[in-house]
């Protein structure tokens, strides 16, 4: 999604705390009893409801602490579980079996259409509602929508046009943060010649290189021709996608850049890459890692702190304008019950976005969240660009998609691009695979 807001942003040599996020309280309002201005509640006692995500390690143990919250002030029970992607696939096996959990928390646009096509996911009920009014640009209200009836409540976001780095591996090499693409591969030469690997890729996670795509895609393309590729009005073997998958393989295509080269980018899963970029002292096995504002989260299980040890800059303008493509997490209601219903509430809530957005590693949408909750200046900045976005945001493209495309391990463009990965100059090869798979899930 690309916001027209940030330009060239402030991003670094900000921030105090790593986006630990310790020391802060985990109750949202630092004391026991929610204040007068608190989202209103139903009392749940004795209720149980269930909560279905992705998320592990430190996302999981965040999205506890909010959902703590909700159980001190109303009385229900709430049980996490864990899902895996491709989350419709797990919620289809969890409904054919009898047990859908009450809340899903959905990460791809098409899945939530797919889930509504289903009738599995119900309507989002008037106080949720109310407050998503309140508190949410129409676009996010937009995108949580199926044929006019509100069904997800956008609780997550991320700003997914970010490239992170070591300041040291930097200072060493004498090199500065790039602007452009052009600048950026002149960076990546220069840092690769002080003895350190540039590029950091996680490629053994296939939505990295859709992000790395979606990216050079927006900036070069431009945002209209972004929407008629994400809604398949154009084909993928557009000359606009040949022209930012050549842009692509001026680095893949030189493995030299990239730590491991293509072989070792396609066995390392995205939080090893970011871990592996400050780490290793002097010598990190990459200088760079490309993602979003949720690579503070990793970041933290280093001894890196973010804006000293590691900076970042915006994704580098390959057209006029540098990028901004957003990404989000929206829970839909399985069950028509008043304990889902109240949890949508919740988390459509500023009180719920302030809890997690304390411990670092998060981005709201939620407008009336103070922007202080952030532990540092670097998050503070990258929610302010996302908010002041209002309804010029654009949606990560591959989420968009049919999940069987845009949203699958090992299949459609996830796996597509691994391959263009390991054989850049494939371009033609690329295109007709990319669209052949596109096809098929678009018509079904």
């Amino acid at each position: 999604m690309v916001f027209t807001a940030v330009g060239a942003l402030a991003l670094t040599g900000c921030g105090d705390d790593g986006g630990s996020g310790k020391g802060k309280t985990s109750g949202g309002s630092g004391s026991d009893e929610p204040s007068s201005s608190a989202v209103a509640l139903p009392k749940l006692d004795g209720e149980k409801i269930s909560v279905a995500a992705v998320w592990t390690g430190p996302e999981q143990a965040n999205f506890l602490k909010v959902l703590k919250e909700f159980e001190k002030r109303t009385g229900a029970t709430v049980t996490f579980v864990p899902a895996q992607d491709p989350i419709v696939n797990f919620l289809g096996t969890k409904i054919a079996g009898g047990q859908p959990p009450d809340v899903a928390m959905i990460p791809q646009v098409g899945a939530i259409k797919q889930a509504v096509e289903k009738k599995w996911a119900k309507p989002v009920g008037a106080d949720a509602k109310a407050q998503l009014a309140k508190n949410y640009a129409k676009v996010w209200q937009d995108l949580g929508a199926v044929d006019g009836t509100q069904y997800g409540v956008y609780f997550k976001a991320a700003n997914k046009s970010l490239i992170w780095y070591n300041a040291k591996a930097f200072e060493n090499a004498g090199a500065s943060e790039p602007k452009t693409w052009k600048d950026f591969m002149a960076t990546a030469e220069t840092v690769s010649a002080s003895g350190v690997t540039p590029v950091s890729v996680g490629g053994a996670d296939g939505w990295t290189l859709t992000d790395w795509f979606e990216n050079v895609y927006l900036s070069q393309a431009g945002p209209e021709k972004y929407d008629q590729l994400a809604q398949h009005k154009i084909k993928w073997t557009d000359p606009s996608v040949k022209d930012a998958l050549k842009t692509l393989a001026e680095l893949f295509g030189k493995p030299s850049l990239i730590a491991g080269g293509a072989d070792g980018a396609l066995q390392t899963e995205f939080p090893a890459s970011v871990t592996q970029t400050f780490t290793g002292g002097d010598q990190p096995k990459g200088a760079m890692v490309f993602e979003g504002d949720f690579v503070g989260v990793n970041i933290a299980q280093t001894k890196a702190k973010i804006g000293t040890d590691a900076k970042v800059f915006p994704f580098p303008a390959v057209g006029a304008e540098s990028p901004v493509v957003t990404g989000g997490d929206a829970a839909v209601a399985l069950k028509d019950s008043k304990g889902a219903q109240a949890l949508l509430t919740w988390l459509a809530s500023a009180d719920a976005a302030k809890i997690w957005a304390e411990q670092g590693g998060f981005i709201s949408p939620n407008k009336s969240l103070d922007p202080a909750a952030y532990p540092n200046e670097v998050q503070r900045t990258m929610a302010k660009a996302l908010i002041a976005a209002g309804d010029a945001v654009r949606f990560d493209m591959s989420d968009q998609a049919p999940q069987s495309f845009g949203g699958t391990p090992g299949k459609g463009e996830w796996k597509t691009l691994q391959d263009f990965l390991k054989n850049p100059k494939d371009i033609a090869g690329t295109q007709a695979k990319l669209e052949s798979d596109a096809a098929k899930a678009y018509k079904s």
